[in-house]
C-alpha cells in the first residue's frame, strides 16, 4: 500500500513520531512518503491512505496542517485517513487534560470539515534544552502541575513508542 504521512512540528517530536511510523510501515512492506506540511507536501490523490499529524500549542494545531487539510479536503474525505495529535496533556495524570485535548481535536475536525477514520492522541516531549528562559519556566510550571519532570537540564520524552507502532500498523491493516 502507498501511504502519505504529512506532519507539522514545533520542537521536533511530531517529526520524530512521523519518521518512526514511516520506518514501521516500510518494515511492513508499505511504500511511504513523508512530508513536512510547511514544505509543499504532495497531494493525497496518488496514495491509498493518508496519516496527518500535528502538535498542539496553546490549544491550536499548526496552521500549515489546517491549510493542507483545507486544500485537499475532498480527496482526504474519500481516502482512508487518520489524524495523530501530539501533546504533553496526554502524558498528564489529570483526566480533564485528556478531555480538553480531545475537545481541541474534535473542534479542529469540525472547523476543517475533515472526517478522518481515526484520531489518535500521543504524548510528546518536554524539550527543555531547546526552550528560551521564559518558555522553560512556563513549561516547568505546567510539568510540575501535571506530574511531569521539572529537571530542566535535559529533555524528557513521554511518547509511548509501542502505542505508536500499534497505531501505524492497525491503520495500514484497516485500509
Amino acid at each position: 500500500m502507498k501511504i502519505l504521512i504529512v506532519y507539522a512540528t514545533s520542537e521536533g517530536q511530531t517529526r520524530k513520531i512521523a519518521r518512526f511510523m514511516e520506518e514501521v510501515l516500510q518494515t511492513d512492506n508499505h511504500k511511504v512518503v513523508i512530508a513536512d506540511a510547511t514544505e509543499e507536501p504532495p497531494s493525497p490523490e496518488n496514495f491509498d491512505a493518508v496519516l496527518i499529524g500535528s502538535s498542539i500549542h496553546i490549544q491550536k494545531y499548526h496552521s500549515s496542517i489546517k491549510d493542507y487539510i483545507m486544500k485537499n479536503l475532498d480527496e482526504l474525505n474519500q481516502k482512508h485517513s487518520a489524524f495523530f495529535s501530539v501533546s504533553m496533556a496526554i502524558a498528564s495524570n489529570i483526566e480533564e487534560e485528556h478531555e480538553e485535548v480531545k475537545k481541541v481535536a474534535l473542534g479542529f475536525m469540525e472547523k476543517t470539515g475533515w472526517k478522518p477514520d481515526e484520531i489518535s492522541h500521543m504524548a510528546g516531549a518536554l524539550k527543555y534544552t531547546q526552550y528560551d528562559y521564559f518558555k522553560k519556566l512556563i513549561m516547568r510550571m505546567i510539568a510540575k502541575k501535571e506530574g511531569g519532570s521539572t529537571d530542566t537540564t535535559k529533555d524528557h520524552e513521554y511518547t509511548d513508542w509501542d502505542a505508536v507502532r500499534s497505531f501505524a500498523l492497525d491503520f495500514a491493516n484497516k485500509a
